[in-house]
């Protein structure tokens, strides 16, 4: 038994953390996998995956660890945490590529925020762990680079390797003891999953009588509203800066425009806050260069 580890399960059980054992000096859960189960003990009534077997009870954990010197995964789920990994640059990331403490950064700046302040933890990569509590009435699962490049999120499905724990490459260390706070408005904004409308979207075109113009922005929205996960943002930018022109001759505007593309960014399934933004920067850039129409 390693009496370090012990006290760090307990540690965070403490908290009202939810712990399982990792390898040693690895990130992976140590406990059996379903095509293993021996079907005994909590798995008696068929198998439990970790995040169903994470527990708060000392009586477990000192079992559990009096087996070996397991690492200590905290099961975001049931613990009610949400923890933004920011994770470092990596070797085959192309040059000036940001790390996720750059993007965060970058991420408070458009938000008009400051980083928030909590606990926070140093990966054994030299990343960071920044502890929230979930949200009440929200189920936030997790989410990879949605909040930006190198910057991922653990909650429900999740886990993260608890300070004290250690790999190969170095230990999980905390670097702010704070309070852990509560997850900040604005970033569960942009985290929240988005109602995808039950039946088809329907836009409301303005009619003038140019039909080019009310063409394109049916067109152009429908491909945004249609767009799969990996495509949405681009679609939505290239999308705009078809429609924006219209704008600059007058034909629609601004505000209608940013209207119909933000209901059809959203119905694909992009953060509220993303679609404000990238509609907000393509439509400022393309007013500012918008050639004349040209005429016969």
């Amino acid at each position: 038994m390693n009496t370090h580890l012990l006290n760090v399960a307990l540690d965070a059980a403490e908290r009202g953390w939810h712990v399982f054992p990792l390898r040693p000096r690895d990130k992976r859960p140590a406990l059996h996998g379903e095509t293993a189960c021996p079907g005994t003990d909590d798995c008696a009534g068929g198998h439990r995956k970790w995040e169903q077997r994470a527990t708060t009870d000392p009586d477990r954990i000192h079992r559990a660890w009096s087996a070996g010197a397991f690492n200590v995964g905290i099961a975001t789920g049931p613990s009610g945490l949400v923890v933004v990994d920011l994770d470092p640059v990596k070797a085959k990331d192309p040059k000036g590529t940001p790390d996720g403490v750059t993007s965060l950064q970058a991420l408070c700046e458009r938000a008009g925020q400051t980083a928030p302040a909590t606990y926070r933890t140093r990966t054994a990569s030299g990343g960071h762990h920044l502890y929230f509590t979930a949200p009440g009435g929200v189920r936030l699962g997790n989410s990879a680079g949605r909040l930006g490049t190198h910057i991922d999120t653990r909650a429900h499905g999740g886990y993260v390797v608890a300070a004290g724990s250690a790999l190969p490459n170095g230990a999980y260390k905390v670097v702010d003891p704070a309070p852990v706070a509560a997850m900040p408005g604005w970033l569960l904004d942009v985290l929240k999953p988005v109602e995808r409308p039950s039946g088809p979207l329907r836009l409301s075109v303005p009619r003038r009588g140019n039909r080019a113009a009310e063409t394109a922005l049916e067109r152009e929205t429908a491909l945004v509203a249609g767009a799969t996960e990996g495509r949405r943002e681009a679609q939505l930018f290239e999308s705009a800066r078809k429609v924006a022109r219209f704008v600059g001759w007058g034909d629609l505007t601004r505000h209608e425009v940013e209207e119909a593309f933000q209901r059809a960014g959203e119905a694909a399934g992009l953060p509220a806050s993303q679609c404000r933004s990238t509609l907000r920067s393509v439509m400022n850039w393309s007013l500012a260069n918008c050639r004349q129409r040209e005429t016969a």
